[in-house]
């Protein structure tokens, strides 16, 4: 019985493979080479000529041919996090905030956009804490950077040291950036 069932299953399998292919190509096609991405650094301390990691995700983000077209440094305040999601251009596809993630009390960013958020990218912060663990141990798992989308837009939320966001940058948003917007936004 078993050798007959596996015959059968054969072509299906096949068949799954081929589409799987095709799939993989056409999946594809609403990709965005150059995206139009907002950057906000979270930090009570941090000022635009101090913000290592904004300007450090800013040059990612160009350096891979992607558009920043605001930028802007935010207190951790609930409501200032939700009224610079809110005040953004249409244009703007991607949304990159750096810090308040963390366990401290004035970290508020995961709550403000859990709240938010229409679908969450859970696989974001999960890969981003395995990562993270091969470079730092097991303090990752006091990380709390997550993703989703709002509305149409993608929001990738990310841990306010330099380091971290490199990391989150060149292992898991900039390899998926415009794949991610693509499905968001469908076709250009």
């Amino acid at each position: 019985m078993s050798g007959a069932f596996r015959f059968r299953l054969a072509p299906a399998l096949l068949q799954c493979a081929a589409m799987t292919t095709q799939d993989k190509h056409s999946h594809r096609k609403a990709d965005h080479a150059s995206v139009a991405c907002a950057v906000i650094t979270v930090s009570d301390t941090r000022t635009p000529e101090s913000d290592e990691t904004g300007n450090l995700i800013r040059t990612l983000l160009q350096k891979a041919g992607h558009r920043v077209e605001h930028y802007r440094v935010l207190q951790d305040e609930p409501a200032l996090i939700l009224g610079a999601l809110q005040t953004l251009p249409e244009s703007v596809a991607a949304v990159l905030i750096s810090g308040g993630t963390g366990l401290a009390r004035r970290d508020t960013t995961y709550e403000t956009l859990s709240r938010l958020f229409d679908k969450e990218i859970s696989g974001f912060g999960e890969l981003f804490r395995v990562l993270s663990y091969q470079e730092i141990g097991a303090a990752a798992m006091l990380s709390r950077a997550t993703a989703g989308v709002i509305g149409r837009r993608v929001v990738f939320s990310m841990p306010g040291s330099p380091k971290a966001a490199e990391l989150a940058m060149e292992k898991l948003i900039l390899p998926e950036l415009g794949h991610v917007v693509g499905l968001v936004r469908g076709l250009r």
